[in-house]
């Protein structure tokens, strides 16, 4: 039987009188990369957001791994095994790469997946590895989008939220960050990845989710999306 990593139900959100998220409701696998798709402002930073506790729901449910966890702090989501990486990357500039890792790091508290580390994260970023002792802020586009994804496998993960990562890149970076997103795939980690890329999206999610106006109005697997034109035009404006 499958397992759910991730799921929300009936979630609800926003922004002083500004209602975001008008019960949102996905889940993500064990395992899985489930792509969240749609357009600008339709809620999906904010979904991940109030996931990770950075923003309060107003309603509904969300589970990790069957454990309600909505409305808790984000340190405490975070020592439950949920990590973002934030649209912007949003990198400490002023530090080392090396020591943007160490200030992140958390032991892994159970589960079955290899523990992260500076050295693991180096070996899976070997350009990074290389600019270790760089101060954040001097390194390229690409490098600081390594050194936030390695910030956030430093907390141990189970699941990983991802915030428009090719945001920004080249196409052969963008390229390299969607490889680098299977691997990490393939490693056992849950991911919940929002991406106005359409096609990289498509390319490396298992399942995605449409969010429109704050409400889901897809759910299905990545493949049969694909083939739909219908639903990409309408809910995501592109051809």
């Amino acid at each position: 039987m499958a397992v759910e990593a991730l799921r929300l139900d009936g979630v609800q959100a926003g922004y002083g009188e500004a209602r975001v998220l008008h019960g949102v409701s996905f889940a993500c696998g064990e395992g899985r990369l489930l792509g969240l798709l749609g357009r600008n402002g339709a809620g999906k930073s904010t979904s991940l957001n109030t996931i990770m506790g950075l923003l309060a729901p107003r309603g509904g449910t969300i589970a990790l791994f069957g454990r309600q966890i909505g409305g808790l702090a984000p340190e405490r989501i975070s020592a439950l095994g949920v990590a973002l990486v934030p649209q912007g990357r949003r990198i400490f500039r002023s530090l080392t790469a090396r020591e943007n890792l160490d200030v992140a790091a958390q032991k892994r508290r159970g589960g079955s997946l290899e523990p992260w580390t500076a050295a693991r994260v180096f070996e899976t970023f070997p350009r990074l590895g290389e600019r270790r002792a760089q101060y954040a802020g001097s390194l390229s586009g690409g490098e600081q989008q390594m050194l936030a994804i390695g910030r956030a496998l430093m907390g141990n993960p189970r699941v990983l939220l991802m915030d428009e990562p090719s945001e920004g890149l080249a196409p052969q970076i963008v390229a390299d960050v969607g490889r680098t997103i299977v691997r990490l795939k393939d490693a056992g980690l849950s991911i919940v990845l929002v991406e106005q890329n359409i096609k990289l999206a498509l390319e490396i999610a298992d399942d995605i989710a449409i969010i429109n106006s704050g409400v889901v109005v897809h759910q299905g697997a990545a493949a049969s999306l694909s083939l739909d034109d219908d639903i990409i035009t309408q809910n995501l404006g592109v051809h």
